[in-house]
Formats: structure tokens, C-alpha cells, sequence
């Protein structure tokens, strides 16, 4: 049986925000391929348990705590990367002989300390962290934030270049992240995004409302909710929902003093999938050029009209399924048109998405690339 480690950021359960969706629908696919996963998780505190959905798609799973020390902040390797150090993981890898799949660079510390030639090395690469954290650094309101974000781009500038050419395949989730890896290092391989979704979703020609959804403690989100308030405070005869179970009080009262928006939590996919199948529109910005947004899937699949700005994917399949505006004031105009619109893409959408973006095709690559022997 062929069997694989994957490290992971963080535990890949519940699937509730971009990096952690990709995570989970790989193991999920891979196992149904008949992978024997070694998961190993990065985390502030070791659950009680593990999930019966974690379980079942895995052989093992082991928990590392994070390190706490803020001291390691003045350290010249990336913040993020230098608290995922653990012996224990070492030797977890040391028993099991099989290739290892870092997901993200921040996993990748221990490489320095692995013996040379006891595993394969593959890097899924989420984001060029040097750009990510150079993009939070400029959406930031908080100075202090702003630095810390300004300082960790800078290192991983060069802890990028150092380790790529480590890995015998570099799996990038945008044209352009291939692009940038395959001129420095010649590794690249194009595995776009593990969403979950199956089949497009048959909705009726109209839903009730604007949908807005995200995780609201990142600054990129945050301002693009500040600017999509700002749209709708102009256009009072459209419901806009934001949907978040991470919104500060700030954010709460912002909202409530707008007449035509509401807060809801999600909680479950369950609550996320009914939000979207409800919404007529989905609004998706976004200021931070990472290649394609894993929630772009989810309302493809699972709603109607989606209007996105430059942002939010690199591909041009994507986009043409999307309605695009280079700005604010094209935004607002497409959430007025299609307003006034019924909905009647879904079979265009199902013939493109099940023909190039099944997590079953790229899970197959995946084993095609790294079980080549």
C-alpha cells in the first residue's frame, strides 16, 4: 500500500477557512484512493479527540504544539515557520519510511534535521508568503501590526529561495505562484484548489439577497467588508448578509446601523451552503493577488450570480464564469444588473467545473507525480 505524511499548519478539521478547505478535501480525496495518510498537525492545544471525519481518511494522526516563545520573533527565520519546530515530529517521520507533503513553507522547518535520502520531499505551496505578508501588511489599520507583518515578508523572501529547491515537486495552486516557481527552481506543477464541492448545484432562477462571507479577523476582509458596506449603504433597495462567526464588536455595530444589512454566524458547512443557495448574488473582493480564493468554488458550485474583482482568481476560466469589475463603481453596477437578472448558468458552470476543478482529477495527479516509481 502506498502510504504518505502530510504536516500540516494547523488540524484540518473543521474545512472553515481557505489554507484548512485545501488540507482536508486532499487527504479526503487521496484516501479515497486508497493512501495510507500519516497527518501530522501544528496546533495551540491538542484536542481531546479526533474527528470521526479525520479518522476515518487517515492511518495516524499526531499533534505538536506551537511554540510560544515571543522571543522568536526576532528570529531570522519567518515567525510562523520558526514555532513549527518539534523533535517529536522528527522521529514520528524516522519510524514511517514514505514521502513527506508539507503543506505550506511554514511547515517546513524541520527539513534542515531530516536525514538525507529516508523520505521524498513535496511542498503544497498555498501562498508566496513573501507577497501574503507584504498584502496584510498594507491592508492593516494597526501600526504595530503593519511592522510585524512588513518584517516576516522580508524573511521569507529569502527563506523561500533557500528551500524550494528542496523539494522534488513544488504543487502551486495559481498560474501565476507556478509561474514564479518554475523561473527560480524548475519544480513546479499545477494542483489548483481542493474545495469538496461535487455538482453544481440546480437553484431556482432568483434568491433574496447579497451574500458577503469570510473569515473577518483578517485584514484583507475586513476591508473589503468596509468597502462593501460603503456600496450598500448607496444602494438601500438591496439586502446585503454578512456572514461570519468571527466579526469584531467594531464590525457588529458598523453594520447594524445600516438599515438593508445583517450579521449571521455560519458554524457548520450545512449553514454556509444554505446561505449560499439563498443568496441571488455573492460578493467577493479582495486585495491581495494569492491566486485563486478557495470560497470562489463554494459559491460557484453553490449559488447564482458571483461578481468578483481582480483579486480573487488568476484564471481565466474562472473569471469568465464570474461578473468582473476592475473597481467599486463596476461592482456596483453588477450587483445592480443582475439584480433584475434571473439565473440561468448552471449547466455552462457544470460543464466547466466537473471537465477541469473534481478534487478526484487532482488527487489522481498527485499520486501520478509523487508514486511515479
Amino acid at each position: 500500500m502506498k502510504e504518505l505524511h502530510i504536516i500540516s499548519f494547523n488540524y484540518p478539521y473543521p474545512p472553515s477557512y481557505g489554507g484548512i478547505i485545501d488540507v482536508y478535501y486532499k487527504i479526503r480525496a487521496l484516501s479515497a484512493l486508497g493512501i495510507k495518510i500519516h497527518l501530522h498537525c501544528f496546533i495551540d492545544q491538542i484536542p481531546d479527540k479526533i474527528d470521526p471525519e479525520i479518522e476515518e481518511i487517515t492511518e495516524n494522526v499526531f499533534f505538536y504544539k506551537k511554540k510560544k516563545n515571543p522571543l522568536l520573533y526576532f528570529s531570522g527565520t519567518p515567525f510562523a515557520a520558526v514555532i513549527r519546530d518539534s523533535e517529536a515530529l522528527i522521529k514520528n517521520l524516522e519510524k514511517i519510511k514514505a514521502p513527506i507533503l508539507f503543506e505550506g513553507l511554514q511547515t517546513a522547518y524541520i527539513i534542515r534535521f531530516l536525514r538525507d535520502n529516508d523520505h521524498k520531499l513535496y511542498l503544497r505551496y498555498h501562498n508566496n508568503e513573501t507577497e501574503y505578508y507584504k498584502g496584510l501588511s498594507f491592508s492593516e489599520k494597526n501600526i504595530f501590526k503593519k511592522i510585524i507583518y512588513k518584517i516576516e515578508s522580508l524573511k521569507y523572501t529569502g527563506y523561500q529561495k533557500k528551500l524550494l529547491k528542496k523539494f522534488e515537486t513544488v504543487f502551486c495552486l495559481s498560474e501565476k505562484e507556478y509561474n514564479e516557481v518554475e523561473t527560480y527552481s524548475e519544480n513546479a506543477q499545477l494542483i489548483h484548489i481542493f474545495h469538496g464541492n461535487g455538482l453544481v448545484k440546480q437553484l431556482d432562477k432568483k434568491g433574496n439577497y447579497f451574500l458577503f462571507h469570510g473569515d473577518l479577523t483578517t485584514a484583507d476582509n475586513k476591508r473589503a467588508l468596509n468597502e462593501t458596506i460603503d456600496l450598500f449603504k448607496t444602494l438601500p433597495q438591496y439586502q446585503l448578509v454578512v456572514a461570519s462567526d468571527r466579526a469584531s464588536e467594531d464590525i457588529k455595530r458598523k453594520i447594524s446601523e445600516v438599515q438593508n444589512i445583517s450579521l449571521t454566524p455560519i458554524r457548520t458547512t450545512e449553514k454556509l451552503h444554505h446561505l449560499l443557495e439563498n443568496a441571488h448574488g455573492n460578493i467577493l473582493i479582495s486585495y491581495q493577488n494569492s491566486g485563486t480564493k478557495v470560497k470562489l468554488f463554494n459559491t460557484l458550485y453553490n449559488s447564482r450570480f458571483v461578481i468578483i474583482n481582480g483579486n480573487i482568481t488568476d484564471d481565466p476560466v474562472l473569471t469568465d464564469l464570474c461578473l468582473y469589475g476592475s473597481d467599486m463603481s463596476e461592482i456596483r453596477q453588477h450587483i445592480i444588473t443582475s439584480a433584475e437578472k434571473d439565473y440561468e448558468d448552471t449547466e455552462n458552470r457544470k460543464n466547466i467545473l466537473d471537465y477541469i476543478h473534481s478534487d478526484k482529477a487532482k488527487a489522481e495527479e498527485i499520486v501520478k507525480i509523487i508514486f511515479k516509481n
